[in-house]
């Protein structure tokens, strides 16, 4: 089995490479802002009821308040996987990184999740086939889902 080519909350921003490409995304810089301010707050409405909308909820690393992120997200064999457009800097993430986990809400039913990573297209061959599509883009977050 080849190795995961991951990186997760002691080494989230990777190589010079990675965090050029990783870090900012491929959203333009303007639309993290707008969609904070105008798009989530809709999104709220229908994201963790309809699918594949999911909503994260995570705490500040600084500031220990929570927080509720709505999201595109896939499950698939015990864990979750996030396309992250915005790039691994997004605040969100870093939050899920430090915390090593968080929440995330599909279909209205919260499950708690632990040992988030970020994977990149190296370890595309390992991943479900429904979301390795994403990896030819962006990285993704990869979480084990808690029973329960």
């Amino acid at each position: 089995m080849a190795q995961e080519n991951t990186r997760d909350a002691g080494n989230a921003r990777g190589t010079a490479e990675s965090a050029a490409t990783g870090a900012r995304g491929i959203a333009p810089r303007w639309l993290p802002a707008f969609n904070r301010r105008v798009t989530n707050r809709i999104a709220r409405l229908y994201a963790g009821k309809l699918p594949p909308y999911s909503v994260i909820q995570h705490r500040g690393r600084k500031s220990g308040q929570p927080f509720a992120t709505p999201v595109v997200a896939h499950f698939a064999d015990g864990r979750l996987y996030v396309p992250l457009p915005y790039g691994t800097g997004s605040d969100w993430v870093r939050n899920v990184l430090a915390a090593d986990g968080g929440e995330v809400t599909y279909r209205r039913r919260t499950r708690p999740f632990t040992r988030p990573r970020i994977v990149d297209a190296a370890a595309a061959g390992e991943l479900p086939r429904r979301v390795r599509r994403y990896t030819r883009l962006v990285h993704l977050l990869v979480a084990d889902l808690a029973e329960g």
